[in-house]
């Protein structure tokens, strides 16, 4: 664990390209946290993740879910698939989150061009003529 975020997801983060050439994959993006817990019920880590959506220029998902005692939650239902959410109130909570995100991404998605438009990016467009890696901002 490095803090609330655990070493798996920190490499992914951290081999994530946040900006390769002019392009920022992740930025306007839509974003939804939902956490399960071995133990009890922490809001620690969705958290950690919405500073880190905040940091790669992704909107959030206002609403969150995070299911306790994640083993006692999920039953097979014999068919050889995946275990499912047992019908429960916390399997309700995390289907009201999908059904926010799904909602909150079709109001984002129009507006998407205008939250990414930014001032700086503009000034080097004109400047420029285009936008400039990284390392080309570090060799000038």
């Amino acid at each position: 664990m490095h803090g609330t975020i655990t070493g798996a997801f920190k490499n992914q983060i951290d081999w994530l390209p946040l900006n390769s050439g002019s392009v920022r994959p992740t930025q306007g993006r839509t974003c939804c946290v939902v956490q399960v817990n071995c133990g009890s019920q922490s809001f620690n880590a969705l958290n950690a993740w919405r500073i880190l959506a905040r940091w790669m220029r992704m909107p959030c998902c206002t609403n969150q879910s995070s299911v306790p005692k994640a083993w006692m939650e999920f039953v097979d239902d014999g068919d050889g698939g995946m275990p499912r959410m047992r019908e429960s109130s916390l399997r309700d909570r995390v289907v009201d989150v999908a059904e926010e995100f799904a909602k909150f991404t079709a109001v984002m998605v129009p507006v998407a061009h205008d939250l990414n438009d930014r001032y700086s990016e503009r000034k080097e467009k004109e400047k420029e003529g285009r936008l400039l890696t990284q390392a080309e901002k570090e060799a000038s």
